[in-house]
């Protein structure tokens, strides 16, 4: 039971639930024991002749009341108990979900979607069946089981007890042989769920492409064979759990049956009466129940252990940015960048992706990073952006190691637009005004989509700036998406504004408004592009390739250097363009 160590705070701080409910549950078994002593002085009252009106309703009134107590014991433990597990389901996805957040990439370049979903959902319903379900099973039967017995033998004496309870041996023998097997097999049934959730997000988040490529056989395929997996591993555990109630119940019956032939036996000799004889036969029918529940708490526990076992796993996991503990304030009106002498790689079985980059950023310039697909320009914004830390080096915000800055003064200070626009299964305001920690302004929204050139678009759509974009944005257009997204940054107002080929998606004529929009900004602009149009106003240019600049200078500058990385891609996407528009002409 060590692995449900991680909920301990929670049962501490819902302890006098827990107390309440139990308390309930053993009030309620206490009733029910006492049902067969009520029956038991009728049976013996009869027997001997000494039954009177007054016995009647005596016996009348006792079975009531104790059915009014079981009743509002009943529906105590289940508001304490299957109350308190609700409240537990809630705050255990809670705190995976906050986990999530304060994960950074390599976690979930390291963990599919679906297996991370799986332990919100499938995981966590496992923990809150054991410690709802599995609480009142397990104290229920302990309970009933110790009372039951004690019953038993003030009622009867011990020998005829240990005849009818029997088959306890039995049954302890059955519950340790079986625990193993089914916390294995349900182990199982949880990691093959993980890879069919994981099946389920990846074929429905690359649908387009699957049509595409005219594919879907075989993705239903591939579908059929883990659904038949989880299938296979889920009737397996429906074998060993099919089997467990029964023979259970088997062992409980076979006490019943030597009990009635024994104590027929004693009842024929005048050594119980039949008031004895009734109770007993109830005690036994009580105690199967306990016997049932001893099977079912260590299935739902075995469950519950795997699933707590996956769930700890996760949360074992640690950060590898982390926010440093005492963060000296930014100044957010001036900013200041300086990457100086950084090199980074991925790992240490990886080659370097960055060697030795060192530049400057001042505050108010527009900085552009041109280079090919791979060269590590999106690499240079992962580090600035402490997705990743340097692997040698440092980078500097106005003379600060941003390793000593908090993250929420790092992010308020960058506004970011990637290439790949995200957006959110919302409203178009909703996502433009996304990080508003209080209610939004729509002026401000129109102001922020006006600066992206996506205003009169959005106004000329039926329900305008209410209008619901789909998931991730597929109701869009790729340059609408990317508008979007950086009217989202233009809304964030931070000092820095940054563009990793951003302006893929949109016109010429429509990045060269949004640039010349953004020098009236007065902001910082760091610009990532292979375009050179894109870049060739920026205040300063480096041109990286494998990992290292190769040039720094303004456009003019570069064009000057013959020969050069610069000068042959400006003269290339010319003549691109040049042939582009002969094409259209024609």
């Amino acid at each position: 039971m060590n692995e449900y160590r991680t909920i301990i705070p929670f049962i501490k701080e819902n302890r006098w639930r827990y107390f309440w409910g139990i308390l309930a549950l053993c009030i309620v078994d206490i009733a029910s024991l006492l049902v067969p002593q009520v029956i038991k002085r009728f049976a013996d009252l009869a027997q001997f002749n000494q039954l009177t009106k007054t016995n009647i309703f005596e016996s009348i009134f006792w079975i009531i009341g104790l059915g009014i107590i079981v009743a509002t014991g009943r529906y105590g433990w289940r508001i304490n108990i299957f109350g308190t597990a609700r409240k537990l389901e809630y705050w255990l996805r809670s705190k995976l979900f906050n986990h999530y957040l304060r994960m950074d990439d390599s976690f979930y370049t390291d963990h599919r979607t679906g297996d991370l979903m799986a332990h919100v959902s499938n995981d966590v319903l496992m923990v809150r069946n054991s410690m709802g379900g599995g609480i009142i099973m397990i104290f229920d039967a302990l309970f009933m089981t110790f009372f039951t017995i004690f019953m038993m033998i003030s009622t009867v004496g011990l020998k005829i007890a240990l005849i009818a309870l029997s088959a306890l041996p039995f049954l302890a023998l059955t519950v340790f042989l079986m625990a193993k097997p089914l916390r294995e097999r349900s182990r199982e049934v949880q990691d093959t769920f993980s890879e069919l959730t994981n099946e389920v997000q990846e074929n429905i988040s690359g649908i387009h492409n699957i049509k595409a490529f005219s594919i879907e056989n075989n993705r239903a395929k591939s579908f059929l064979k883990i659904n038949k997996l989880y299938q296979s591993k889920n009737i397996n555990l429906v074998k060993l759990s099919a089997a467990f109630d029964p023979l259970i119940t088997l062992i409980a019956g076979i006490a019943f049956v030597i009990f009635i032939i024994f104590g027929l036996r004693e009842l024929m000799t005048n050594n119980i009466t039949i008031g004895d004889f009734v109770a007993v036969i109830q005690y036994v029918g009580i105690m199967i129940w306990p016997m049932i529940a001893l099977g079912m708490v260590v299935n739902t526990f075995q469950r519950g252990i795997a699933g707590m076992t996956r769930i700890n796993e996760i949360l074992a996991i640690k950060s590898k940015i982390n926010e440093s503990e005492e963060p000296i304030p930014l100044n957010k009106d001036k900013i200041e960048i300086e990457f100086k002498n950084v090199s980074f790689r991925y790992s240490q079985d990886l080659p370097y992706v960055l060697k030795n980059v060192s530049f400057q950023i001042k505050d108010g310039q527009t900085f552009a990073i041109l280079g090919a697909t791979g060269a590590g320009k999106s690499t240079i914004l992962n580090l600035l952006l402490r997705r990743y830390d340097v692997t040698a080096g440092n980078i500097y915000i106005n003379n600060i190691d941003i390793r000593d800055l908090s993250f929420e003064d790092l992010y308020q200070a960058i506004a970011l637009v990637e290439q790949e626009s995200f957006l959110f299964s919302r409203t178009i305001a909703g996502n433009i005004a996304f990080q508003a920690q209080s209610e939004i302004e729509l002026a401000r929204i129109r102001r922020s989509a006006k600066f992206a050139q996506i205003d009169q678009e959005i106004m000329e759509m039926p329900e305008q700036y209410e209008t619901w974009v789909g998931e991730r944005g597929v109701t869009l257009s790729g340059g609408q998406k990317q508008r979007i997204s950086i009217a989202r940054a233009h809304y964030q107002t931070a000092k820095v504004l940054v563009l990793d080929d951003a302006l893929s998606a949109v016109d010429t004529n429509t990045e060269h408004h949004f640039l010349n929009q953004i020098k009236d900004l007065k902001s910082t602009l760091l610009i990532v592009s292979q375009r050179i149009s894109t870049v060739k106003d920026a205040d300063q240019i480096i041109v990286i390739q494998e990992g290292k600049i190769i040039q720094h200078g303004n456009h003019e500058s570069l064009l000057r250097e013959a020969d050069s990385f610069y000068a042959k891609l400006h003269e290339r996407q010319l003549l691109e363009s040049q042939l582009n528009r002969n094409n259209s002409s024609s």
